[in-house]
């Protein structure tokens, strides 16, 4: 078939889960917010169930929440370079490359020291994300629940489930390990890529990995950078109220637009993963 099934259903979706307790930093409250954005929504909108090859999710700001540990990060860059704009980052940085953020906002343009950077960088949001009473890096709402249910089917030749991230190998391994989660065999991870998101080279190549078409697959994303690159893949796409708020993630027309991955529930299937959507 040229796209996903879909049956639908009256349901009263779960609603808002609250975010892991943790204290907060006040730059990251002005700024980003993370899963504390809730959607206006109408109570009569149904539910939808469809079926799909393969599930493509990002991994921070969908599964898991690194936010402390990337605003504690640009503080320490900040200290290199006296011009940066922290708030500023953190505003327009989520779901782009740290390669490419290196570039914009620290002028980095050396690919050896670029690649040392980036290491450096991704490194700093493991160490500072418990620092200063940060609450370090925790799954988002949702996620132990979605992985209790499509975790095991990861593995080659017909994984269920692929992982296309931003963050390079060694920091989206740690912060996966962190909360959790498996290491799909399906992996994009931003060294893969010469073009990270919002092109579709991430998600084209997570189907490539995944043995499924794009137009099969569901991408999950909580950034509009991330949204563009599913899109543009041929992908079909359900958007969270994560890291941005509800009119910037419209503005980027994902198929679906839930609070969180709470509203979601996955089962697999004989050919692939179905998925009911509580869009209320």
């Amino acid at each position: 078939p040229d796209g996903p099934t879909s049956r639908t259903k009256q349901s009263r979706g779960p609603g808002d889960a609250p975010r892991a307790e943790g204290k907060q930093p006040a730059i990251q409250n002005q700024v980003i917010g993370l899963a504390a954005l809730r959607p206006t929504t109408s109570s009569d909108m149904p539910a939808v169930t469809l079926d799909f090859d393969a599930i493509l999710f990002d991994m921070d700001g969908t599964l898991v929440d690194s936010t402390d540990g990337v605003v504690g990060a640009w503080e320490l860059f900040a200290e290199k370079y006296p011009g940066l704009d922290v708030t500023a980052v953190l505003s327009s940085s989520h779901g782009v490359r740290t390669v490419e953020n290196l570039k914009t906002h620290c002028g980095v343009n050396d690919p050896e020291e670029l690649e040392r950077e980036a290491r450096r960088f991704e490194e700093a949001i493991v160490a500072e994300s418990k620092k200063n009473g940060r609450q370090g890096i925790v799954a988002l709402p949702g996620v132990r629940e979605i992985m209790a249910q499509i975790g095991p089917y990861h593995k080659l030749p017909k994984p269920k489930w692929a992982i296309c991230t931003s963050a390079t190998v060694v920091y989206a391994t740690s912060a996966l390990k962190a909360v959790g989660v498996p290491i799909p065999d399906a992996f994009v991870v931003s060294e893969d890529v010469e073009k990270g998101k919002p092109e579709p080279d991430p998600y084209l190549l997570g189907a490539k990995r995944a043995g499924v078409d794009p137009s099969r697959c569901l991408v999950v994303e909580d950034a509009p950078a991330g949204v563009r690159s599913g899109n543009a893949a041929g992908c079909k796409t359900l958007g969270l109220i994560t890291s941005h708020s509800r009119e910037q993630m419209e503005e980027v027309k994902p198929d679906w637009l839930v609070p969180n991955l709470a509203s979601v529930t996955m089962k697999p299937t004989e050919n692939g993963v179905q998925v009911t959507i509580n869009t209320d």
